[in-house]
């Protein structure tokens, strides 16, 4: 029992943002699954709002919206009734539960078929591409779409779908429901939109219009909430009589539900969780990281603290008393619109801040610049489960765009080692500093991954002889570097061989994810370019999910980053090779002696390249890595016996098998197998008009990779 159980009264109002940004990439049923595990919170149900803010504009992701906001009025009471968990249905009907008793057996079937027909209809709708005129008859808010409408281009969309208000919006069992709201903002070409920056700044704006909460939760569309009570634990510290006052925002760490035991891509970063974080929070700047994040609304809209801060916490405006629900949903729709922020300080001052790929890290120092302070709380109960990359491809891209945003974030006024001076702990600085410089630190790892390499080929000796007093500088960073991150990783609950393919994506990070973020930093600061925004990719095929259950790398397109990491395994192998046979073949060991530390550096290297090498030469699956990576940077052919036929590409950068693929998935570790089922054919247009479109990669539905901390 919690001790605010006493004091329900006296609980804040919460406001809960749900991000999506693209249907095809985000399926409308992975969002509606987020929604209702939100709205099923142990929290009073009056006090809680949902906001989806769709920025896909699409009437497919209001129709799911709204088909979950019919089937909340049962799964809410039955989640509280029997204390289920988790309370995302994908992920609890997934489960093995027992059913011995009669009543919740009963209770558990007929749960079960309303969720499973809605998903049927969802699923349906988005594999026509469109909605029928039956379809749109349920709602008012359908008529804010029609054929000039597109993901780019489109008015303000606000439609409050549950009125938490208003008596009669009650559950099957007569209790209250919450808010829920769905959001659009108006999007037109000539006008920058920010990413998920605007969108959130827009939330900010269009909930003060109608709830106006205290306190803010923000998530993105693929974390589903684990812990029901994770609000209350998050309160204790907003609600602390010492402290309390001084906080700014209670930060839950981001958890993958999909890892595998061994964590190939290194998604978790189980050390980073457990130890670096911490760490933060020991300066009391823990940083904002994007998702599963509560957040005082007065902090995040530009306040200072101050001391002797008091806040009435259950002394919420009520912006609804006197206005009609069409009132309210105008007036949301104005501050939505592209032209409100003109000559405010919304994304300057107020708000997330723009002009940078990671926003949350940016807005969280500003904040705490102000005076502020955080929280970083990581229970042993997870309150989120979100899903990682399972792709190399997508977990490259994803560390691209962090650590590029990250690092111009070093080169702006915001550098906290210049802004932070006297406003946060030396510490804390430092500790920003080691993300922010994530892309520059791509130039020293690139050059022991190549020069060594190429001198070793000339007999160019870059080390002190091995037997030699000199070497022994050499040999204790290695050896005290390598055992402190095997004693992380271990301590943190990772396994050997995890730990294993964290040196692999190191290497792999550093010098593709972290050196095209610096090239592409570089020349966006000499004005050559523009910030952009890749949503990753949350979509699998079978096969691709089946590789990544696995362990099996994923490769599968000749990216250029498989190109660099192809060309650098083959240098580092070659040389390796040339080294041993002179160690085997050549000259006497002395003459040698200097050559062997460059030999040890080739050696690693193609060790944690194996499966490179065999993606390379004897893979045949579609995850293998394309023979034009290796042969068309050197202008050869490639010989039939190492080229197996690889998919049609087509413009969009999707495989086009000759045979229909299985339908489209988002994978998870733990329902995996149901969320194939749940998922399938969820890619969804942004409006009608782009139906056939959507057909058309129906018929085709492969992986798109194409394709963040957040």
């Amino acid at each position: 029992m919690f001790p605010s159980c006493r004091y329900e009264d006296k609980l804040p109002a919460i406001d809960i943002f749900v991000c999506t940004a693209d249907p095809i990439l985000e399926p409308p049923s992975m969002a509606i699954n987020t929604v209702l595990s939100v709205m099923a919170y142990n929290y009073p149900p009056e006090k809680l709002s949902v906001y989806l803010s769709d920025d896909g504009g699409s009437e497919l992701t209001f129709y799911a919206l709204l088909e979950a906001s019919k089937f909340s009025k049962y799964w809410i009471p039955f989640c509280k009734k029997f204390a289920v968990e988790p309370r995302s249905p994908e992920a609890y009907f997934a489960l093995n539960i027992d059913l011995n008793d009669s009543v919740f057996a009963q209770e558990w079937f007929s749960t079960k078929k309303l969720y499973e027909d809605m998903k049927t209809r969802i699923v349906s709708a988005v594999e026509k591409g469109c909605l029928s005129n039956e379809i749109k008859g349920q709602h008012k808010g359908f008529s804010e779409w029609n054929s000039k409408v597109t993901k780019k281009d489109h008015q303000s969309i606000v439609q409050i779908l549950i009125e938490g208000w208003n008596p009669n919006a009650v559950d099957i069992d007569g209790n209250p429901l919450p808010t829920l709201v769905y959001l659009s903002r108006e999007k037109k070409p000539q006008c920058a939109h920010n990413f998920k920056a605007g969108a959130m700044n827009a939330l900010i704006r269009v909930s003060s219009e109608i709830s106006d909460a205290p306190i803010i939760l923000n998530v993105d569309c693929d974390m589903y909430l684990n812990d029901p009570d994770a609000i209350r634990d998050a309160l204790c510290f907003f609600m602390d009589e010492k402290k309390g006052q001084q906080i700014s925002y209670v930060q839950y760490p981001q958890n993958y539900e999909n890892i595998t035991k061994n964590d190939i891509y290194s998604n978790a970063g189980l050390p980073i969780l457990k130890i670096e974080l911490a760490g933060f929070d020991g300066y009391d700047a823990m940083q904002y990281i994007g998702t599963g994040c509560f957040h005082r609304r007065e902090s995040l809209c530009g306040s200072k603290y101050f001391e002797n801060h008091i806040v009435e916490w259950n002394d919420t405006k009520d912006k609804i008393k006197g206005r009609t629900i069409d009132e309210v949903e105008e007036a949301s729709k104005l501050v939505a619109n592209c032209s409100y922020e003109k000559g405010t300080q919304w994304g300057k001052e107020m708000g997330l801040l723009y002009g940078c790929a990671v926003e949350d890290m940016v807005t969280g120092l500003t904040i705490l610049c102000r005076g502020w302070k955080s929280i970083y709380y990581n229970p042993t109960k997870k309150a989120f489960w979100g899903v990682a990359p399972t792709t190399l491809d997508q977990a490259l891209v994803q560390h691209k765009r962090w650590s590029e945003g990250l690092f111009q974030i070093f080169l702006s006024k915001y550098c906290p080692l210049i802004y932070g001076h006297g406003k946060i702990k030396f510490g804390a600085q430092i500790g920003y500093c080691l993300y922010l410089l994530w892309a520059p630190i791509s130039l020293p790892t690139l050059y022991y991954v190549v020069i060594p390499a190429l001198c070793l080929l000339h007999s160019v000796p870059l080390f002190p002889k091995v037997f030699g007093l000199w070497f022994l500088p050499f040999a204790y960073v290695f050896v005290a570097k390598s055992a402190y991150s095997l004693i992380e990783d271990l301590s943190s609950g990772n396994t050997l061989k995890g730990w294993w393919n964290f040196q692999r994506m190191w290497v792999i990070r550093r010098t593709t994810s972290y050196f095209f973020a610096f090239v592409d930093t570089i020349i966006m600061q000499l004005g050559f370019s523009e910030t952009g925004f890749v949503v990753t990719d949350k979509v699998v095929s079978d096969d691709v999910l089946k590789r990544y259950e696995q362990e099996i790398m994923e490769f599968g397109n000749s990216s250029i980053m498989f190109t660099i990491i192809s060309t650098l395994a083959m240098l580092n192998l070659f040389s390796l090779s040339w080294g041993i046979k002179k160690l085997v073949f050549g000259t006497t060991f002395g003459a040698l002696e200097n050559l062997i530390p460059q030999i040890i550096i080739c050696g690693l290297i193609a060790m944690v390249n194996l499966p490179v090498y065999e993606a390379l030469f004897f893979r045949r699956d579609k995850g293998c890595m394309p023979s034009s990576v290796l042969f068309n940077p050197l202008d050869l052919p490639p010989p039939p016996e190492i080229a197996p036929r690889r998919p049609r590409r087509s413009l969009a950068g999707v495989d086009q098998p000759a045979a229909p693929s299985p339908a489209l998935q988002f994978s998870s570790r733990s329902v995996a197998a149901s969320r194939r089922s749940a998922i399938s054919g969820a890619a969804c247009s942004p409006s009608s008009s782009d139906g056939a479109n959507i057909n058309q990669q129906l018929t085709n539905p492969t992986t798109k990779s194409i394709n963040p901390i957040r």
